[in-house]
């Protein structure tokens, strides 16, 4: 498959992409809105509900994203994020058929091995469709796919399965998504490797996997990008996997309230910080690269509060009302640690580099921090606590500042590589 044709249309390449990622999140996210009436259906309990939700998704979605990087880089990326979006949009469907909690734990194993395949392709995509000083917006944009998938999951899932059960949101949005993994590989060109960096298109050497590899765990600042995110990526699976379960048991919404209103706290909270933060993000970063890591810990700095009053509020509207402002700042991370690893690798390693950032961020949030709500909410109810959910949510709060540590310790680092560099100018 060729991989030199010229980029078409920026603007339509980074919707195609962004409409992806939207399924993407979609697919992954319906299991976690729909929690309660799986619940009542296979008889399943919270901790079974983390690990098909964190653990078992991310030890395929992580793990199997590094082969499939290393394949993207030296094939087509859009053939690759093709393939993935219809693999996983079939598991999708077979989630919507599973009949027990053996079968619905094999089917979500197999999204998170289609998935796997989605986003690091598209980063790089991205990257050498939209030149330095562009892609952090571009890449804003781009991470609006998961508030658009959640929101749209909320109000479609939610709506749907009050009417026609749980089942039929899974295969009507698997259907969705094979379709249009067909429309990306018939539409979306693949661009030159490095075609919008300064030093223009990169030669044709495809980069070796264990030196890639290697350099990525050895080099401080991306392992400080990756467990950063990883670090912030440990509250925000953790909270959202378990929100609208908590919201219905211990905040007293309805699946109808749901479908409307925790739908528009995710498009507009989680949507408005991906968009703001792309924007101060490039405007941070042409002064100093250390905007990369200044920004998200800031946003934690402001988000830690509200998401300790939300997790206490009595009722559901004051609740949302605080949610909304921490979606708004949880999500600055992820633009910044994106387009930071983008930038700071070759061309023909941008692929393998966006999937290890993924396998270490996503372990630890996606992986790990639903199992640890899933599994403290099951332990403290069976201590005797009645809201032993809401207890499991409060154990994440010290996660935030350990992802603030570590972003202040980035920061640092960039500083002085930004010195280095203006004394060997």
């Amino acid at each position: 498959m060729p991989a030199t044709k010229p980029a078409a249309r920026p603007g339509f390449v980074l919707g195609m992409l962004c409409f992806v990622y939207v399924l993407n999140f979609l697919d992954r996210q319906l299991l976690s809105i729909l929690a309660k009436p799986i619940q009542d259906a296979l008889q399943i309990s919270d901790g079974q509900l983390g690990l098909i939700s964190g653990l078992y998704f991310a030890m395929f979605y992580c793990f199997i994203a590094i082969p499939v990087g290393w394949f993207a880089d030296r094939t087509s990326r859009v053939g690759v994020l093709s393939l993935a979006c219809a693999i996983w949009s079939g598991a999708t469907v077979a989630c919507g058929m599973a009949a027990n909690y053996t079968q619905l734990a094999i089917a979500r194993m197999v999204v998170g091995f289609g998935e796997a395949g989605g986003v690091p392709p598209s980063y790089a995509i991205i990257t050498d469709t939209y030149p330095p000083g562009k892609r952090a917006a571009a890449l804003g944009i781009f991470n609006l796919g998961p508030a658009i998938g959640a929101a749209a999951g909320v109000a479609f899932g939610a709506a749907i399965a009050e009417s026609f059960g749980w089942r039929i949101p899974f295969i009507a949005v698997g259907v969705i998504g094979v379709v249009t993994a067909l429309l990306v590989w018939l539409t979306v060109r693949e661009p030159a490797r490095g075609a919008t960096d300064v030093a223009g298109p990169a030669s044709d050497d495809k980069a070796a996997f264990w030196p890639t590899v290697r350099m990525f765990l050895s080099h401080p600042i991306l392992m400080l990008a990756a467990l950063g995110s990883g670090a912030t990526q440990f509250v925000t699976y953790g909270l959202g996997n378990f929100a609208v379960l908590f919201l219905m048991r211990e905040k007293g919404m309805e699946l109808g309230d749901v479908a409307i209103w925790y739908a528009l706290v995710l498009l507009i909270g989680m949507g408005g910080g991906m968009i703001v933060s792309g924007r101060v993000i490039d405007r941070m970063v042409r002064k100093s690269r250390a905007g990369y890591a200044i920004a998200p810990a800031l946003s934690l700095v402001v988000a830690m509060p509200f998401y300790v009053a939300f997790v206490w509020a009595p009722g559901w509207p004051l609740a949302l009302a605080l949610l909304a402002v921490v979606m708004v700042f949880n999500y600055f991370y992820l633009s910044a640690s994106v387009a930071l690893v983008q930038e700071e690798v070759k061309p023909g390693q941008r692929v393998l580099a966006g999937a290890l950032l993924l396998l270490i961020m996503n372990f630890i949030g996606l992986g790990l921090g639903p199992t640890w709500v899933g599994f403290a909410s099951d332990w403290f109810k069976a201590q005797g606590d009645p809201h032993g959910l809401q207890t499991a949510l409060y154990t994440l709060t010290p996660f935030y500042l350990i992802a603030i540590g570590l972003f202040l310790w980035l920061a640092r680092l960039l500083r002085r590589q930004d010195v280095r560099q203006e004394v060997q100018a």
